[in-house]
């Protein structure tokens, strides 16, 4: 078994005191499927837990209040995961929602003409399994990784379009083009051991669709390869806006900046 060493740092600084703030946590792993979760800690400075709860998807998530008055709140995750390799196979669905579910669009992966196109270079007589392979391919071929052309509200069809966007980007055109075949799909968020460093600047996104005998099964359009004993999965949903890492509001205070610092090392 491989073991991944985790620091997750997140850092708002606001440019005025907040008069009152809410941050939904998506940060803690759990075990399984490949994955073994031997310890995890949350530490926030600038803010309080409130409370924790399962959602729909079976996520851990944490709900933080921004201490009244203060400039800057600071979310610290880390941890140790086990991993096992498993071939991308995560294995039987499970939990609160229906597989069908994962058949719907969702504004930001809901199909255009471009996506459409992508879909129809995928020979349609393979099955459930070689074309999910054959969607990752062309996607990736198609559709160039490249930071800055897109935002946290893209959706499928703009990157599809522009013919460039981040895993982000990627995992939705996927979605919108297996749930269009009627291959139930969803969104995953986590974390990716690096081959050439520790140190990154964000989390990672790939996507699993479900093949009948099989489960769930992953594919990272952005790599172009199915995940391995490098990958961690946090949290799952219909797209990005239902495992994003940390989504939140705030009243009084009109600006802030991000800094985010990352590591993930292999023992």
């Amino acid at each position: 078994m491989t073991t991944l060493r985790i620091r997750h740092e997140t850092t708002y600084s606001f440019d005025e005191p907040v008069q009152y703030g809410l941050q939904q946590l998506r940060l803690t792993p759990k075990s399984t499927g490949a994955q073994t979760v031997k310890h995890w800690r949350t530490d926030i400075t600038g803010g309080a837990r409130q409370l924790f709860f399962d959602d729909e998807h079976n996520n851990r998530v944490e709900l933080v209040a921004v201490e009244p008055g203060v400039d800057r709140i600071t979310i610290v995750s880390e941890g140790e995961v086990g991993m096992s390799d498993t071939s991308g196979v995560h294995g039987p669905h499970a939990g609160y929602v229906p597989l069908w579910l994962f058949e719907r669009t969702t504004p930001l992966t809901r199909p255009g003409p471009r996506c459409r196109a992508l879909l129809r270079e995928v020979d349609p007589a393979l099955g459930p399994l070689e074309k999910l392979h054959a969607l990752s391919h062309v996607i990736s071929g198609a559709v160039e990784y490249l930071v800055g052309t897109s935002t946290a509200t893209s959706t499928a069809e703009d990157a599809a379009v522009a013919g460039s966007g981040v895993c982000q980007d990627h995992a939705h055109i996927f979605l919108a083009c297996a749930r269009a075949a009627g291959i139930p799909a969803r969104y995953v968020s986590g974390y990716l051991k690096m081959d050439d460093r520790d140190q990154q600047e964000a989390t990672h996104a790939w996507v699993e669709g479900h093949v009948e005998g099989l489960g769930w099964v992953g594919f990272d359009v952005s790599n172009a390869i199915s995940p391995d004993t490098r990958y961690v999965r946090v949290a799952t949903g219909l797209d990005y806006l239902g495992a994003a890492p940390i989504t939140g509001f705030r009243f009084g205070a009109p600006g802030e900046s991000l800094h985010v610092a990352l590591e993930v090392r292999q023992d």
